[in-house]
């Protein structure tokens, strides 16, 4: 059997960290991305990692004509879909943009394994699907779903609607789709980890480049919410943790004889405050971070983590890294990035 995994957006964060947990599992992974939304920066530093050259495909994921030509040509075990745009705000701005890239690349993609049924497919969800259910914080994949107010969230909502339709049109498919909380570290070799183009849309990257200088000042959207400190309560997941179980996804579709549809929380099954987050970089790193309180966003989920039983007795996986861990190879990313400036 071929051990080639097609990998869209593998060159993006949770995708990069994915080739090398693939890599480390026997596999050999692919990567298809045209560095849209990456820098090629980031090929340098996997082949530090696996010592090695990692096959290539440059070109974009909504090209369906080429991705078939490929997999006529190719014999792969498995796709992991990532490439898709990601940021909240943004795609409230330019939704189009986001409806055409997130929803035209699934489809392209599920094109080509609609018609290759013997190959699973492992698909890049969000918690975002559960918006946030009244008296819950922690939520099950039985929690109701609830459409996102955002275009981003909207199109992993959509994305999981279009591959529970496929699947319903043909029983023979194999498909995972993965909810994510929120993916935050780096590699422990400081060689990959977040490169957000731009302002960075999530908490941990701010916060280093708060204390690399970048920013003056880092600010906490509310301080008086109904938390253990008043700051917004989220599942913080080591992203080498978070690409471990795309192997493990992976692994467990392979071994089905028979097809499924499946959707998995992947989280810690704990959640942490901003405030804590914040705390946790300053301790383990020695160093402070420039904050201040601002007003509260509106649409701001006020608490919620992951159930995570499910991940645990379906593909014998859950998160072994800390905040902690977290925090220090965040940390240890920013500094290699900004040393070679």
């Amino acid at each position: 059997m071929s051990m080639k995994v097609l990998v869209t957006g593998g060159a993006g964060y949770i995708g990069s960290h994915t080739i090398v947990e693939l890599n480390k599992a026997g596999y050999e992974p692919v990567i298809l991305d045209d560095f849209r939304n990456s820098k090629p920066s980031v090929i340098d530093g996997l082949q530090k990692i696996l010592g090695k050259e990692t096959e290539l495909l440059n070109f974009d994921v909504c090209d369906t004509e080429r991705i078939a030509q490929y997999l006529s040509k190719e014999e792969v075990c498995g796709i992991i879909h990532f490439a898709a745009y990601k940021a909240v705000g943004e795609s409230v701005v330019n939704p189009l943009k986001y409806y055409q890239n997130n929803i035209e690349g699934l489809v392209s993609i599920l094109k080509a394994v609609s018609k290759e049924a013997d190959i699973p497919f492992v698909f890049s969800s969000s918690c975002t699907v559960y918006g946030e259910p009244k008296g819950q914080k922690e939520v099950s994949e039985q929690t109701a779903k609830t459409i996102p107010t955002a275009p981003y969230g909207f199109t992993k909502w959509l994305g999981e609607q279009i591959i529970e339709d496929l699947y319903h049109s043909n029983h023979e498919l194999r498909m995972m789709s993965l909810r994510y909380f929120n993916p935050i570290g780096a590699h422990e070799s400081a060689f990959i980890g977040e490169l957000p183009i731009g302002k960075p849309n999530n908490l941990l990257p701010f916060i280093t480049q708060t204390a690399a200088g970048v920013h003056e000042k880092l600010t906490i959207f509310g301080n008086t919410y109904p938390t253990v400190d008043g700051t917004c309560v989220r599942d913080y997941i080591h992203v080498v943790d978070l690409a471990a179980a795309h192997v493990k996804a992976l692994e467990f579709l392979l071994g089905q004889r028979m097809g499924c549809n499946e959707i998995v929380n992947i989280g810690t099954g704990k959640g942490s405050s901003v405030l804590e987050v914040v705390d946790a970089f300053e301790k383990v790193n020695e160093v402070t971070v420039n904050y201040e309180f601002g007003p509260k966003r509106p649409g701001d989920v006020i608490e919620i983590y992951a159930n995570v039983d499910y991940a645990k007795s379906l593909l014998g996986w859950q998160a072994k890294k800390t905040i902690n861990d977290a925090v220090r190879d965040a940390w240890r990313w920013e500094k290699s990035i900004r040393s070679k400036e």
